[in-house]
């Protein structure tokens, strides 16, 4: 079964068609830059290109950098514009798409839920944590395999600033750090979201998992068991899928 999966970042819009038995991509995905502003009207309009690209007619799953209340309601836009707040997206992107079926998620959330069936997190109870590192940083919070939704950890404050703005791999682009100096900013993130849940697995997502060998070596002093994300970028992607497909039924 063949469901569209599209995840909306601060950098980038990119989708392709997502294989639900093997929870991994069918086609290679397209992406296309995020517009700014990251407007509503402006965003919709990448999403659909992405689904144009490949001349998709049926249910589309779409995740979105903040959080999602009642599978469409924007309640916080950190890295996108904030007229998103309070915009009605399902009603947005499925008009924009033509009327296509469209189910809207956090974007960590999506992730998460593709990670704890197909990933990292398979199989595994107690408290789990996925953190995307990326702009900024989400997070999915899983207890016994349940979602607890829209976590947005990466807001947290770590010396004074968002932990985001501080450990976020946009953060360690901008400031130009070196791996081993991000390493540290990001233990300080972690130790702080390990004192507050105590997970028994950290799950560390986003652009930046393709490139764990790098840094989580460098990661010490943290408890709990520390792993890259199995789908990596991709994640957000099939979880979108996976949630459009089960609203579906």
């Amino acid at each position: 079964m063949q469901i569209f999966g599209v995840d909306i970042g601060g950098s980038g819009i990119k989708g392709a068609p997502v294989d639900l038995d093997r929870g991994d991509l069918a086609e290679e995905r397209f992406k296309v830059l995020t517009p700014h502003p990251a407007t509503p009207d402006a965003v919709a309009d990448g999403v659909k290109d992405v689904i144009g690209h490949y001349g998709w007619t049926g249910p589309v799953g779409i995740t979105f950098p903040g959080v999602v209340t009642g599978g469409s309601t924007i309640r916080t836009a950190a890295n996108v514009d904030k007229a998103w707040i309070d915009t009605d997206a399902r009603a947005l992107l499925g008009e924009r798409l033509g009327g296509l079926p469209v189910t809207v998620l956090n974007d960590a959330d999506a992730a998460g839920v593709a990670e704890m069936q197909f990933g990292a997190g398979r199989d595994r109870r107690g408290t789990v944590i996925l953190l995307t590192f990326g702009t900024g940083i989400g997070s999915a919070l899983f207890i016994d395999g349940e979602l607890v939704p829209n976590t947005e950890l990466g807001h947290l404050e770590l010396n004074g600033h968002d932990a985001e703005k501080r450990a976020s791999t946009k953060a360690k682009d901008d400031n130009e750090l070196t791996w081993e100096h991000w390493a540290r900013r990001v233990t300080k993130y972690l130790a702080h979201v390990e004192m507050l849940f105590s997970p028994e697995l950290f799950i560390i997502g986003g652009g930046v998992s393709r490139k764990a060998d790098k840094f989580l070596p460098l990661i010490e002093g943290i408890t709990a068991e520390i792993v890259p994300a199995q789908l990596q970028n991709n994640a957000g992607i099939v979880g979108a899928a996976m949630r459009a497909a089960k609203l579906a039924q």
